[in-house]
């Protein structure tokens, strides 16, 4: 059995640990109210200490911002297919409005450039991609393949959510519509498709 390096794992936790202090403050007073002072105190530890972990507040925007997408992922994983294309489609919209209106700030830190100057880093923005992949992987799965019908997919998605947020938060408003809105994305598809 190999040894374990408990340094590096203490290390790991304490990152995580920043993360989740990060995301609490954030859904607390906004992601721009995130103060390094403020992580570090509630961690219990000074704000220099911070860059042991982490180099900037950015780069706590940047873990912040992966770990987003590694729960999206989690999530989207466990998503039984449906039994035929606009269910599935539904089911594929539903879960993608449930996610970012359940945590906003998430919503804001992922899909919208909110914080002047941040920039996820390339490791981070893999992690975004590969829930990209996933989507175009299921999409295909559906006879959907080009990347005109992909970008309007991830646009309707993305405009129901942040109409909800911005315009009704808690409520249903834009949420309900996912149903109708799939409906009539899945005609724009098969009237272009040929026989």
């Amino acid at each position: 059995m190999p040894n374990r390096d408990r340094k590096s794992e203490r290390h790991a936790r304490t990152k995580q640990e920043i993360i989740d202090a990060a995301w609490e403050i954030a859904r607390s007073q906004g992601l721009a109210g995130l103060t390094l002072r403020d992580v570090a105190q509630r961690v219990g530890m000074r704000a220099p200490s911070l860059y042991s972990y982490f180099a900037s507040k950015h780069a706590i925007y940047d873990a912040m911002f992966a770990d987003g997408f590694r729960a999206f992922l989690h999530e989207h994983a466990a998503l039984e297919p449906a039994d035929d294309t606009l269910a599935e489609l539904t089911l594929i919209c539903r879960h993608f409005l449930g996610f970012c209106t359940a945590d906003t700030v998430r919503f804001q830190l992922m899909f919208q450039r909110t914080i002047p100057g941040f920039e996820p880093s390339p490791e981070s923005y893999a992690i975004s991609l590969e829930g990209f992949d996933l989507l175009r992987k299921r999409l295909a799965r559906l006879g959907i393949t080009d990347q005109e019908s992909l970008d309007l997919f991830t646009a309707i998605g993305s405009g129901l959510a942040a109409q909800q947020i911005a315009n009704d938060p808690g409520g249903t408003r834009w949420t309900r519509l996912a149903d109708q809105a799939m409906a009539m994305f899945l005609r724009q598809i098969e009237s272009g498709r040929t026989p």
